[in-house]
């Protein structure tokens, strides 16, 4: 079945990539979440071919699915309003996309590399299961490990799971069992089904088996009943009570960054939330929102004398105001909760900073490269991960732009008594098609934690999601906008709030059973 281990099958390849870049038309905002339910299906084909054909197919599908999904990275060029000339910007835009795309590619790579040593080695061959089962169950374990171990690294955005949000409700309603992992185990074993057994038709097509579609029909069997009680969940009402209703006003200012760190920014901001605050008191909201660094201050020089703080002492409405503090000698990206009488009862900083855009990786090696390519300010700390966000309305789960990606960030806070979710944004330096991803992260973020969520964006997408992931109000892009909506707290402890990720730690535990007895059984 294997060809010289060297030799490479160019076909082979190019079919990996289209996999691949079936897999990137995927995401937000195409609706084309069904391909990735298939677009595994090539590569896992390349895997029985030479271990250099696995090794690039793995490489290739990589770069088309994660470079395709994250091309909108080079949405930040042009900087030249940051003083980086035209060139310069452009060679920081394509380094940052073929970074990060070449950063989730090694995943793919080494999972490729993993699968194909397991057929080679024959390991597959013992009494416990099939052949074809033992390479489709070790193939979603490696999976799920690698993501996870991604997932604890500076740069994540592009799950599996991620492919189904935010349209796919039925199998997002899984996030509740375990997290991004239950949907991502879900596509890699449904794609394995259909490859393994189109694997086997190949190989058998002039032999009569009447089982042989039996790997296609259970994966179908599977897909049908998996999204089956998905949407059976989604169905079900939330029964909030109207005593736990926060009716919330959100403020999208509509800064381009272009101006947003200049007089006329500082300015424009000010004009801004001053006139959405006054505006959403009249309407006699509860608590009003704003995005991330709405006012780019620091918090003690917003506090004396500004028209919003007169507001606020005027209005007593309170207030999530993003800005800056300071820290000794650096400072926070932070989100600060005040009170009817303008006092600060609680803070949440910015937990995961964006790598290259508010701190330098690896500094001592490309601090000095980047630096001489852009004025990017790296004295930006993050925050602590157990901190805990008190408003006048009772504990919040928050997440600042980038902190959306990553599940447990919000999970932490749910299990210590968050009652909803707020998540502040600026997505102002990118293309459009990133305030519509960073909407579908917020859109799993609401289903696992079985919270209502609202977000309040800079230039847009700001909106507020239900607990079942539907998107009650979204806002336009490129607009200053004002909105009254309504959300409710709840306490509810769904499985994967209560003992978190723990579906990885099973597959842990079954791939050191399997191996143990295979090693004894020989």
């Amino acid at each position: 079945m294997f060809i010289n281990s060297q030799k490479i099958s160019f076909k082979y390849l190019i079919y990996a990539f289209i996999g691949g870049l079936l897999m990137g038309f995927t995401v937000a905002p195409t609706n084309l979440w069904f391909l990735g339910w298939i677009a595994l299906i090539p590569l896992w084909i390349a895997l029985y071919q030479s271990t250099v054909t696995a090794v690039l197919a793995g490489l290739l599908w990589g770069f088309g699915y994660h470079g395709f999904a994250l091309f909108w990275i080079t949405g930040i060029h042009p900087m030249t309003w940051m003083g980086v000339s035209w060139f310069n910007s452009l060679i920081i835009a394509i380094f940052c996309w073929l970074f990060i795309t070449f950063w989730g590619a090694i995943l793919v790579t080494i999972w490729s590399y993993i699968l194909n040593l397991i057929i080679r080695k024959n390991i597959s061959k013992n009494k416990l299961l099939s052949p074809n089962l033992t390479t489709i169950f070790l193939g979603v374990i490696f999976w799920c490990l690698l993501e996870k171990i991604w997932s604890f690294t500076p740069l994540w955005w592009t799950s599996l799971s991620f492919t189904q949000s935010p349209y796919n409700l039925a199998i997002l309603q899984l996030l509740k069992i375990s997290g991004p992992t239950t949907v991502t185990a879900l596509i890699v074993l449904i794609n394995g089904l259909f490859a393994e057994d189109i694997l086997f038709i190949k190989n058998n097509y002039k032999n009569s088996y009447k089982n042989k579609y039996s790997l296609i029909t259970n994966g179908i069997i599977l897909l049908t009943i998996t999204h089956g009680m998905g949407y059976l969940h989604y169905q079900k009402p939330l029964n909030d009570q109207s005593e736990n209703l926060i009716r919330i006003g959100i403020i999208q200012g509509n800064i381009p960054n272009e101006i947003k760190l200049y007089d006329s920014g500082f300015k424009t901001a000010m004009i801004n939330y001053t006139k959405g605050y006054n505006y959403l008191a009249e309407k006699k909201v509860d608590l009003i929102i704003t995005p991330e660094t709405a006012l780019p201050f620091f918090y003690n020089e917003i506090v004396d004398h500004s028209p919003i703080f007169k507001a606020i002492n005027q209005e007593k409405i309170p207030l999530l105001l993003g800005a800056f503090d300071l820290k000794n000698e650096s400072y926070t990206n932070t989100l600060f909760s005040i009170n009817q009488q303008g006092k600060v009862i609680s803070q949440y900083d910015k937990i995961k900073l964006v790598p290259l855009g508010e701190y330098i990786p690896l500094r001592k090696i490309f601090g000095n490269i980047i630096n001489r390519l852009s004025p990017l300010d790296t004295h930006l700390i993050a925050g602590k991960k157990d901190q805990i966000f008190q408003t006048s309305f009772g504990q919040a789960i928050v997440g600042i732009c980038y902190d959306s990606a990553f599940s447990d960030i919000f999970r932490h806070q749910a299990l210590k008594g968050g009652k909803f979710i707020v998540t502040a944004s600026n997505n102002a330096h990118y293309s459009d098609i990133m305030p519509f991803q960073h909407h579908s992260q917020d859109v799993m973020r609401s289903i696992e934690a079985d919270r209502w969520t609202a977000r309040a964006t800079n230039t847009g997408y700001s909106a507020i999601i239900d607990p079942h992931g539907n998107t009650k109000w979204i806002s336009n892009l490129n607009q200053f906008q004002t909105h009254v909506g309504e959300i409710y707290r709840r306490d509810r402890i769904n499985l994967y709030i209560a003992k978190g990720d723990w579906l990885i730690i099973l597959m842990i535990v079954i791939m050191n059973c399997y191996i143990f007895i295979v090693t004894f059984d020989k």
